[in-house]
């Protein structure tokens, strides 16, 4: 066994004795099938702790000879499937870290650094098959391959660690991508390479030539989604296990939505809600509040209204395909966007093609990058959303309609009322500071069709629900009516209590809001 050849399975064996472990196994019986066939190039990019360190860790104690699994992976999900026993502990596995081999190599160049201590520790097992003077990792292992027939599964993770971290070095860049062009592609001793990132692998021109690999990305999940992060199932058995609210849990991180799992939650945050026994900003503590302030201050036009429509809990189109996967080149807003899906601060529905802020614990994180200069509008629009809430729960219906004429005139600037989806992502933001206590839909279906606002108290409160209904040059009465004939309040299924109907209406030619109030109970 070793660091880099055929590591043991003591970290996945950590993992499984932590308090809190859910089974991911099962991605393994994925990558059986991907073994030594056409697809066996794998690039996961997700955000960070998400889990890809634990998958790489897992995916070792599998393959790697240089230990024996059989009883680690006792009474977990892959231990039933066909293919357990096929690829146990049967490789020779590379394991690779690449940001530490970037803080490693300090002075000397990344690859040769990395060959270096690489081949030191391969000659210990396979030294007999190349020259002591040898320095070139591929050619290593095709002598290796050459000699014994041996096949390696390459395990590489934080593998965009250059491109993040040496964001102006594109020389550096390059270098690397020919690096692990030449170690991987169409060599006849890859079994099978899995990669993970932050980043989905770099366009470079002809240096984009790392394109035998899959790309399993936060924009396209493919059939890795059950292993993105914790699904719906996982969590309601953990909220059980630990006596936590499943509702609020949602809450506060639930929001990333793939196609097939319209439900997955920050894995990382979750476990320390479990572990904490209350609910908080975990995964965004972890970094600073700058690095997103970075991006969203970007002068691009239409992304400051992009911000304050999701801030609304609004959702905008993207077009995540002119993103040249780096953290540097960015030429129009949905290159900003996309790396802002990627990096885990915004939800993506790839069906709709749409973005969106994804949970109570994003928004939190918002919220600290606008209120350090630049957002001085949003940020008295947010300030005054808690009176605009107690106003509304009083049924003060002049106070409602003139905080948000007061709201409209702040962040006018930035969006404009063009109809009522716009005017629904002022009233979201106008109501920002509500998910304290509720969870807010947008476009609930409901009874006859969709209700515009819905906010669903959460369970430590004992605050009225309340469905919103708006409208754009109309009347608030008329608002109030269609709630009543669409039977809007059906969309509170298994809630039981008194619920506030509003109506608003914006009036064009004077500019102004008009509201109307009304109780009811279910």
């Amino acid at each position: 066994m070793g660091i880099y050849l055929n590591p043991d399975n003591r970290s996945f064996t950590e993992a499984l004795r932590s308090k809190i472990y859910v089974d991911k196994t099962g991605l393994i019986a994925c990558t059986n099938e991907l073994v030594c066939t056409r697809d066996k190039y794998v690039c996961v990019s997700r955000p960070r702790r998400f889990g890809k360190s634990m998958t790489l860790e897992m995916l070792a104690a599998y393959y790697s000879r240089g230990c024996d699994s059989a009883e680690l992976f006792k009474g977990y999900k892959i231990e039933s499937d066909e293919t357990f026993l096929e690829y146990l502990n049967k490789f020779d596995v590379i394991y690779l870290n690449m940001q530490q081999f970037l803080i490693g190599a300090k002075e000397k160049e990344l690859t040769e650094y990395l060959e270096q201590v690489v081949i030191s520790e391969i000659r210990k097992e396979y030294g007999a098959l190349f020259s002591e003077q040898e320095s070139n990792l591929a050619y290593v292992l095709q002598q290796i391959y050459a000699g014994t027939g041996r096949i390696f599964v390459f395990l590489i993770d934080e593998w965009d660690s250059v491109m993040r971290e040496r964001q102006q070095s594109e020389d550096l860049q390059k270098q690397y991508l020919d690096f692990l062009r030449n170690l991987l592609k169409d060599q006849p001793y890859v079994a099978f390479a899995y990669m993970t990132g932050i980043l989905p692998i770099k366009k470079y021109g002809i240096h984009s030539a790392l394109n035998m690999f899959t790309e399993y990305s936060m924009t396209d999940q493919f059939n890795f989604e059950e292993y993105t992060g914790f699904t719906e199932t996982e969590v309601k058995a953990l909220c059980e296990r630990f006596n936590m609210d499943f509702a609020e849990t949602g809450s506060w991180y639930d929001g990333y939505v793939l196609t097939e799992f319209r439900h997955i939650y920050n894995p990382r945050s979750v476990v320390e809600a479990m572990r904490r026994r209350r609910f908080s900003n975990y995964w965004t503590s972890t970094e600073t509040y700058e690095a997103l302030k970075r991006y969203i201050d970007m002068d691009f036009d239409g992304l400051r209204t992009d911000i304050v429509q999701m801030l609304g809990g609004g959702r905008v189109r993207v077009n995540t395909h002119s993103f040249q996967n780096d953290m540097r080149n960015f030429k129009v807003k949905d290159d900003v966007l996309t790396l802002l899906i990627h990096l885990g601060y915004l939800g993506y529905d790839s069906k709709k093609q749409e973005a969106f802020i994804p949970n109570k614990e994003i928004i939190g994180e918002f919220e600290n990058a606008m209120s350090v200069g630049g957002w001085s509008e949003v940020m008295r629009v947010l300030k005054a959303s808690e009176k605009l809430l107690d106003d509304t729960l009083s049924r003060d219906e002049e106070s409602v309609a003139n905080a948000l004429d007061k709201a409209h005139m702040e962040v006018s600037s930035i969006l404009t009322y063009n109809d009522e989806n716009s005017l629904g992502c002022a009233v979201g933001l106008a109501y920002y500071s509500a998910r304290t206590d509720y969870k807010i839909f947008r476009e609930l279906p409901s009874g006859r069709g969709f209700a515009d606002i819905v906010f669903l108290p959460l369970p430590h409160t004992d605050k009225p629900a309340i469905v919103v209904e708006l409208k754009y040059n109309k009347t608030a009465a008329a608002a109030i009516q269609q709630i009543k004939d669409k039977q809007y309040t059906q969309a509170l299924e298994n809630y039981k209590g008194a619920i506030l109907l509003v109506g608003i209406n914006y009036d064009r030619e004077t500019k102004s809001h008009q509201c109307i109030i009304e109780q009811s109970e279910k």
